[in-house]
């Protein structure tokens, strides 16, 4: 049994003082307010986030991709950067750079991670002799750091939706629905090593997969994301080949419930935005990297209004920061609207709705039994350093908003991801050896692009 004592807690039912959390088997086994101080001692105790998505290796071409090419850069001189670099990428490189990905998360607060995994096979597209190899090194970095994985295989099929075929750095994607369901196979056995882990499946686009083979992702169990509605050109591909827009076409032919995350989703209607909100889907928000490749801006005051469920994601991994997901989606609103305080409610403030919001989300999201201090739950909890000069003097919803909007990820000073202490002092415990192989991945990679 593993004790933690928090001066204040964020409960379900609210502000808390003199908190005992008492874990067992990486659950939460019981929570106990006005406690006598006992075990692990911290200021205040959080549900730990959840990252809804990330693209792990990208996080290696960071800032490779702000110079400007011929005529106007967007996401697709982006996009065509990107396929030319994951060509240089070996399994070695892709698991060194996940565990580092991966640390970084964790010490963002983030306990788990639902990882939109598209890099199957070798460079031309042959596939390695372990059809999931790519998976188990996605595995293999989850059982190093701790985090709690929900792996998403990535069904990717085709170059669009008049069924071009795959070219370049898409070869590395591609499948075939049988073959999938044999990669498929593979990951989970991979995942099952994990005490936590889960499996879901993700049709990557509209574009990248032919309408069976959609209505066959649901039968593979477990949590179904998909990219939608990210890009103008993406809208009027998709209502050029099937008389209708994105998000339309997939309520009118998916089952989409609370199983589903839906990712980015910038270029909605407004009645669409409202009619996907009340499915219960999840809105899986990548604010940063939306922001760098010119995706535009998530409808979340129409969301929230329709009862929407929300989470953040990394995505591209240019920035890791949960702070700065959230803050970065407030702003957006607020840019868009020329107002402020956009999200907040009569009942609470703008920190507590972004923190609580996207815990549970991305929980939801990652079909993860976390997003709350419980018992029962994953012991996925953050607890914030109360000691630091900018949460001097605050109470309740006022430490969350002075987190995410006058401070950073090093207000962090503790994390558990089922139960697992990894971050300590602000600092993950294993990250000196990882930082180590991520820099010579990096020595060889720079000056790749």
């Amino acid at each position: 049994m593993t004790v933690i004592w928090a001066e204040v807690a964020l409960l379900p039912q609210g502000w808390a003082e003199a908190v005992r959390v008492d874990l067992a088997e990486g659950r939460i086994a019981a929570v106990t307010p006005g406690a006598a101080p006992e075990g692990r001692r911290v200021g205040c105790l959080l549900a730990a986030g959840q990252n809804l998505h990330s693209h792990a290796f990208q996080r290696a071409m960071a800032g490779m991709t702000e110079r400007r090419g011929a005529g106007q850069d967007s996401f697709w001189t982006w996009r065509t950067l990107m396929y030319r670099f994951l060509d240089h990428l070996t399994p070695e490189d892709v698991q060194a750079i996940a565990a580092l990905v991966q640390v970084e998360m964790l010490e963002a607060g983030f306990a788990g991670v639902s990882e939109f995994h598209y890099l199957h096979h070798q460079p031309g597209g042959a596939p390695y002799a372990d059809l999931a190899e790519m998976s188990a090194r996605i595995v293999a970095a989850a059982q190093e750091t701790g985090i709690g994985l929900t792996l998403l295989p990535v069904a990717y099929e085709r170059g669009g939706c008049d069924g071009r075929a795959l070219t370049t750095g898409q070869l590395r994607f591609g499948n075939d629905l049988d073959r999938f369901a044999q990669l498929h196979e593979r990951a989970a056995q991979a995942v099952a090593a994990l005490p936590d882990g889960a499996i879901g499946v993700a049709p990557h686009s509209l574009r990248a997969v032919n309408p069976d083979t959609l209505a066959a992702m649901p039968g593979f169990g477990g949590p179904v994301h998909l990219h939608l509605a990210e890009q103008v050109a993406e809208v009027e591909e998709v209502q050029a080949a099937y008389g209708a827009r994105p998000t339309e076409w997939l309520l009118d032919h998916a089952p989409v419930d609370a199983r589903w995350c839906l990712i980015h989703a910038t270029q909605m209607l407004p009645a669409e935005t409202a009619a996907l909100a009340r499915t219960g889907a999840v809105a899986g928000l990548c604010p940063i990297t939306e922001a760098n490749l010119g995706d535009g801006i998530f409808d979340g005051l129409r969301w929230q209004a329709a009862g929407g469920v929300f989470g953040v994601g990394s995505d591209s991994n240019i920035r890791i920061s949960q702070a700065e997901e959230l803050r970065s989606y407030e702003y957006s609103q607020r840019l868009r609207d020329r107002g402020r305080a956009m999200l907040a409610s009569a009942e609470a403030s703008n920190g507590r709705v972004l923190v609580e919001g996207a815990a549970r989300g991305g929980a939801q999201a990652a079909g993860r039994a976390a997003g709350a201090i419980a018992p029962g739950l994953w012991a996925d909890l953050v607890a914030l350093d109360m000691g630091a000069l900018m949460l001097e003097g605050r109470r309740g919803d006022a430490i969350l908003d002075a987190w995410i909007f006058a401070g950073d990820d090093r207000l962090v000073a503790d994390l558990w991801s089922a139960g697992r202490h990894v971050v300590q002092g602000g600092r993950h415990v294993a990250r000196d050896g990882i930082e180590a192989r991520y820099r010579a991945v990096m020595r060889r990679l720079v000056g790749v692009m």
